[in-house]
């Protein structure tokens, strides 16, 4: 994205953004960097690369050459706006975190014989595992596979076949989402500045609204509600959940998915995203993303977003129509 086209398209510049250096996860995968008390790591020599490896989190989703549009859609206006929901509807990532720990110690879930407390994981680590591997279930078994399959009061002795395995993850995951829509019906929670307004914007002028997330149905289902409200959450054109689809963000299944769904060609799409998983998949799915960071992904490398904000309060739809058509002419 050129600084000069979005100067023209915004009442007023974009944020100051890092070097595409500082953007990077880089200096989060050196063992040293972390703080030596984490019970996150066991083993210094187990860096978080290795989540991207787990994951077969393949650099094609960021590398991939840009989608062409053909003459005949690069006047084409915009047909459908699509939001992530964690990180974009609402600040959650501290609300995952915080489930996923109150699992582990109503589990007393323990990787190593010599643990004296349940696992916790710490801001530092779940940011960068967050960041990097989408879905509670996949994040727990990356987790379990580098750092020894633990003790419970689900099973005493560690799991070591694939059934019991399933079943450990499987358990966890469920009591933790329960613990989520605890937090969430606390009613604390609030959505993200500009997002039901821009919501609205798109429902007035007939552009096709969609959720795209990766996270447990149930769980975004009552986020949605109680966040966006039930009337703009059944005028939904489009939702997903990490259910409904076989592989997660950064693969981009979902966004595929949803534009077959919606009707509506690949190229005629805008996504709210707020990671750079989120946006690889947006991208690998031929579709234009914008950039609603949080205080987590801040120093994520989004250069492949066409247009990037700390949130949607001063984003209008027309801005997001004219950088859809900027792009596409620009192509």
């Amino acid at each position: 994205m050129a600084a000069s086209s979005s100067s023209l398209i915004l009442s007023q510049p974009l944020p100051p953004i890092h070097s595409s250096n500082s953007h990077r996860l880089k200096s989060f995968f050196l063992s040293d960097s972390f703080p030596s008390s984490s019970s996150a790591f066991i083993s210094s020599s187990k860096s978080l690369s290795h989540i991207q490896k787990f994951c077969s989190v393949s650099t094609r989703f960021s590398t991939k050459k840009p989608f062409t549009v053909s003459a005949s859609s690069t006047t084409s206006a915009l047909q459908a706006l699509i939001f992530d929901c964690d990180g974009v509807i609402l600040e959650s990532e501290h609300l995952h975190r915080q489930a996923y720990n109150d699992a582990f110690a109503h589990f007393n879930v323990k990787c190593s014989a010599s643990d004296t407390k349940p696992l916790n994981w710490d801001s530092d680590f779940y940011d960068v595992l967050q960041n990097q591997i989408g879905g509670g279930k996949p994040k727990m078994r990356w987790y379990f596979k580098e750092n020894g399959w633990p003790t419970s009061s689900i099973f005493e002795s560690a799991p070591e076949n694939d059934a019991d395995k399933a079943t450990l993850i499987d358990t966890l995951q469920d009591w933790k989402t329960e613990r989520y829509k605890e937090i969430i019906k606390s009613g604390t929670v609030e959505p993200r500045p500009g997002v039901l307004r821009l919501m609205d914007e798109a429902k007035t002028a007939g552009i096709k609204l969609a959720v795209c997330s990766a996270a447990t149905k149930s769980s975004v289902i009552l986020c949605l509600e109680s966040l966006i409200g039930n009337d703009r959450f059944k005028g939904l054109d489009c939702f997903l959940a990490g259910d409904d689809v076989k592989q997660k963000k950064p693969d981009p299944s979902i966004y595929i998915t949803a534009a077959k769904s919606l009707g509506v060609l690949a190229e005629s799409c805008m996504v709210v995203e707020d990671s750079v998983i989120g946006l690889q998949a947006a991208t690998g799915a031929g579709m234009s993303c914008i950039v609603s960071y949080t205080s987590s992904t801040s120093n994520q490398d989004f250069t492949d977003a066409i247009a990037i904000y700390p949130d949607l309060s001063n984003v209008s739809l027309e801005n997001l129509e004219l950088l859809l058509q900027n792009r596409a002419v620009a192509k």
